[in-house]
């Protein structure tokens, strides 16, 4: 559209000189210069002329443009070219990368099935043989207790959240060897009935269990009323509040204070003969078990038992070493149990 109305400027300009040659030749015929015939002539003659060098004009022009248009081709050309060429290089660049990371990638590869995998499968191996051989004993632990106790067939399950059958094992044993007046349990639960099982085959002893949570203290009554033990297990509510030691001998009223169960839940308790110290829940507070034994002992008869459930944590190995710090007239040994289980009494005199 552009180089039309390039060329029609270039025509009307030869269109105007012929125009003003046509009125010249005009003037001259008609003054009887020239004959019409010659000035007809000429008239062809230049408007064939003036055409003629329109068309030049035009032709120089499209020549410059057509130079200026394969200047900017080859210019883009080679732009096109750079660009490849950087393309080019840039795949080759993260093809080298690539091939070094998958050559990385093999290498470790490599490693992992000549040391990791191996030691892997020893740890799991491992790991899958105690836990057999764990469940393994958890199961015949259960078979005991249940033909020992003669309990009933729908008994609450063990394990998890409650104590495992091989530490309630350790219990009955102490039952069935000290034959208790009083048991007292830190928390409540399965391990509440099965303890009433124990006391009820003995024929004598009865059994308070300390709940932190108002909610679990009516779910273990339930279950207390489900096997007709009330006559040998109270469960009582009490709520967690601080407590600080009265500063005896290797305590500190500051350091070893922390919530325990209400201690007006125990003021009527006299010589009980077994404590099994399964709470507070671990997420109390740092050694959340350790006032069992100082609020505890002096309400004990001489040949009480502590077992101290889940021995094998942290918190419980260290409340195990202080309680033979501030009352060195205890012993311990420990009994191998799922989650450890540490049994402490008196020195014999």
């Amino acid at each position: 559209m552009r180089s039309l109305r390039s060329r029609w400027k270039y025509l009307a300009a030869a269109a105007l000189v012929g125009a003003a040659g046509l009125a010249g030749l005009a003037v001259l015929a008609g003054l009887g210069a020239i004959a019409w015939e010659s000035a007809l002539l000429l008239a062809a003659v230049g408007a064939v002329g003036a055409a003629a060098v329109a068309n030049a004009l035009l032709v120089v022009r499209l020549t410059r443009r057509v130079g200026s248009l394969d200047r900017r081709m080859k210019d883009l050309d080679g732009r096109i070219d750079a660009q490849g060429r950087t393309v080019v290089e840039a795949v080759g660049t993260d093809r080298l990368e690539m091939v070094k990371s998958l050559d990385s990638t093999r290498n470790e590869l490599k490693r992992m099935r000549a040391r990791v995998l191996p030691s892997m499968s020893k740890e799991l191996s491992k790991a899958v043989t105690v836990q057999g051989r764990n469940d393994y004993e958890q199961q015949v632990a259960w078979a005991e207790l249940r033909d020992h106790l003669g309990v009933a067939p729908f008994m609450p399950s063990l394990r998890g959240w409650a104590a495992s059958p091989d530490v309630m094992r350790v219990l009955v044993r102490a039952v069935d060897t000290h034959r208790p007046e009083l048991v007292v349990e830190c928390g409540s639960g399965a391990s509440s009935v099965w303890l009433g099982y124990a006391l009820r085959r003995v024929g004598r002893g009865r059994l308070v269990a300390l709940e932190h949570s108002e909610h679990y203290a009516e779910q273990s009554r339930r279950l207390v009323r489900d096997h007709g033990l009330e006559d040998l297990v109270e469960i009582r509510y009490a709520p967690l509040t601080d407590w600080s030691p009265d500063s005896g001998p290797g305590e500190d009223a500051v350091e070893d204070s922390r919530p325990w169960y209400d201690t007006t839940a125990v003021e009527d308790l006299h010589d009980i003969g077994l404590v099994f110290v399964d709470g507070p829940p671990e997420g109390t507070a740092s050694q959340a078990r350790y006032p069992a034994l100082p609020v505890l002992m002096p309400r004990c008869a001489p040949d009480a038992v502590f077992v101290l459930d889940d021995a094998g944590r942290p918190d419980e190995r260290a409340i195990s070493d202080r309680w033979l710090q501030v009352f060195p007239e205890l012993s311990a040994h420990e009994e191998q149990t799922e989650k450890g289980a540490r049994v402490f009494t008196r020195k014999a005199l």
